[in-house]
């Protein structure tokens, strides 16, 4: 069983459920104020506007109920994928470095991007291999991955860079379209695997994609 949390502004959990359904792995929807996580096999952070990114984007989310169980449960090796608003919450938690900051032509972007596997120790990305590019949805307007040289020097070093653009679309440090932590247990995206093929069946990259996630 797959978690999908659910905060005030969330608006791609059913792309997410759908998605998973579609591979025959059971996902319910979990609720900000939950503070219980552990009969989960994987949590994900869906995409949206949590809060309505009143203050700034993933920033007011971090301080939910839920976000010091999605730590706990990410410190007991947990799978966590956070997607699009999802990586925002995810930064801002403090759970992966870095932060998203607007677009560089500060235009809301919703169009196609390619990108390439960097590494394939992720949960994200197991099933992937390296140097690998495909297409994947976005869908953003704070997109733009940003972090002080020193953290994209580590980043670099430990190779958590699971996802680079070909053609970088929205301005990101180090073509960056999606990292993990150290240990490879949590991974935050910008582009939208579970729209791939929305409507017409998960495209078979984003089925390679996925399906790691909900390993337990």
């Amino acid at each position: 069983m797959i978690g999908i949390i659910v905060f005030p502004g969330s608006n791609c959990e059913f792309d997410v459920q759908g998605a998973y359904q579609e591979l025959g792995v059971e996902a319910e929807f979990v609720s900000h104020r939950e503070t219980d996580l552990k009969n989960y096999a994987a949590v994900i952070i869906p995409g949206g506007f949590s809060y309505g990114d009143y203050l700034r984007a993933g920033a007011i989310a971090r301080f939910s109920p839920v976000m010091s169980a999605i730590t706990s449960y990410a410190e007991s090796g947990g799978h966590v994928l956070g997607i699009c608003n999802g990586f925002q919450v995810l930064t801002e938690a403090g759970l992966l470095p870095g932060a998203l900051q607007r677009n560089t032509r500060l235009q809301f972007l919703c169009d196609e991007a390619v990108v390439r596997v960097e590494q394939t120790r992720s949960i994200l990305t197991s099933r992937m291999t390296k140097g690998e590019e495909f297409s994947l949805p976005i869908n953003h307007f704070e997109g733009n991955f940003t972090a002080d040289e020193a953290t994209l020097a580590d980043l670099e070093s430990h190779d958590q860079v699971v996802l680079r653009y070909v053609t970088n679309p929205n301005g990101s440090a180090h073509d960056i379209a999606g990292i993990s932590n150290r240990e490879g247990n949590v991974v935050g995206l910008m582009p939208h695997p579970e729209r791939s093929g929305l409507g017409f069946g998960l495209s078979e990259y984003a089925k390679r994609l996925l399906t790691p996630v909900a390993a337990s």
